[in-house]
């Protein structure tokens, strides 16, 4: 890195450090000044004359400056440990910058970034959810991740137990990529458990944080993480969650940001199934009953051609394989409930439960209880 890019993101990561001073207000700076370094430089008459800076804020960037060889220190540090992880940093101002991120309101200044940059080159979609997820919600999540993957589609998500995991594992097994967007530094994994997958994405897909490296998993940042998962995606799918979810955030940031949403109906009896159902009975989500539903509109949007056959062979069921999936959409059921529930011989149920096993989208369990894979 040039002396002069150092100084450039020094004076950016010290205006960031203070208080009052967020990602608008930079964006007005810079368009008002040549550089940062002019503005950080300026007179107290000349700060005060920005809108948005008042005298108090002026004051408290005129006493901050002492602190500025320091943050320049850690820079150049951090510098030397992303180049360790084959990390390094983007800012609003390069021209790889995502055109999407661009679009939405407080975008992120300065992101950190590790894995394939391409990446972001692609077409997105986001698909989020609950951290506990029913039967239904895994096989769906895993199903549409799927197919969005075949038609090299790049599925975005936020890393989270649950239905995030699902979907980025899923996109991988596929042979597609997926974008993680992360709450903590990107030398911070979490949760701990999902390493191996962390570790995929890199080699796959991209990991985006806007946080220092270091940066512990706190509560407050996984919501402002939300707006870079629907920020950098042309839709988001909500596949499972509560009223109160994170999913929901992540849903109205979609809608603020003029952003698709999709859901997936669920049992209105599942607590899990209250935020899809209640985006799509307020008009604000697109009800999804296949990944066609999500393909046809980008189709039309942009340049995106389907995937007919893969499509068509893993939604390829029969009447009473689709009879068998509705009535294990919730929890694991016991060979006589299902004959019971399909209104279906034991036989018959037993024929087309070892099919679905072949397709992969059941699994037998012990005590002849079958669940969705």
């Amino acid at each position: 890195m040039t002396s002069d890019n150092l100084d450039n993101l020094s004076y950016l990561k010290f205006l960031l450090s203070i208080e009052g001073i967020g990602p608008q207000k930079i964006l007005t700076i810079v368009s008002k000044f040549n550089s940062i370094e002019s503005f950080v430089e300026s007179s107290w008459t000349n700060l005060n004359s920005i809108d948005g800076i008042n005298h108090v804020l002026s004051k408290r960037l005129i006493e901050s400056k002492s602190n500025y060889q320091r943050i320049k220190d850690e820079t150049e540090k951090e510098i030397e440990d992303l180049s360790k992880l084959k990390a390094r940093f983007m800012t609003y101002w390069d021209e790889d910058y995502p055109v999407l991120l661009k679009e939405i309101f407080y975008p992120p200044i300065l992101l950190y970034l590790l894995g394939s940059i391409d990446t972001l080159k692609k077409n997105t979609i986001a698909i989020v959810g609950t951290r506990m997820p029913t039967s239904y919600g895994k096989y769906q999540a895993e199903s549409m991740a799927r197919e969005l993957a075949l038609n090299n589609i790049v599925v975005v998500s936020g890393l989270a137990r649950g239905i995030d995991s699902i979907a980025h594992n899923s996109a991988l097994k596929s042979g597609g990529k997926t974008i993680a967007v992360i709450g903590s530094g990107i030398d911070v994994i979490y949760p701990p458990e999902n390493k191996n997958l962390f570790n995929k994405i890199i080699e796959q897909g991209l990991i985006i944080s806007e946080y220092p490296l270091g940066t512990k998993p706190d509560a407050q940042n996984f919501p402002k993480r939300n707006r870079i998962i629907s920020g950098v995606s042309l839709g988001t799918l909500i596949v499972e969650t509560r009223l109160n979810g994170g999913a929901m955030q992540t849903a109205a940031y979609a809608i603020d940001q003029n952003r698709e949403i999709y859901a997936i109906p669920g049992n209105i009896n599942s607590k899990q199934s209250e935020g899809p159902n209640s985006l799509i009975q307020r008009g604000e989500a697109k009800l999804v009953l296949s990944v066609d539903d999500i393909l046809d509109e980008l189709i039309n949007k942009l340049d995106v051609k389907k995937n007919k056959k893969n499509v068509e062979q893993n939604l390829m069921l029969n009447l009473f394989e689709e009879k068998i999936i509705a009535v294990l959409n919730e929890e694991p059921k016991h060979i006589d409930e299902i004959s019971k529930l399909t209104s279906l011989s034991v036989s018959d149920c037993l024929v087309n439960l070892l099919i679905l096993e072949f397709k992969g989208i059941v699994k037998q369990l012990p005590g002849k209880v079958f669940s969705l894979d």
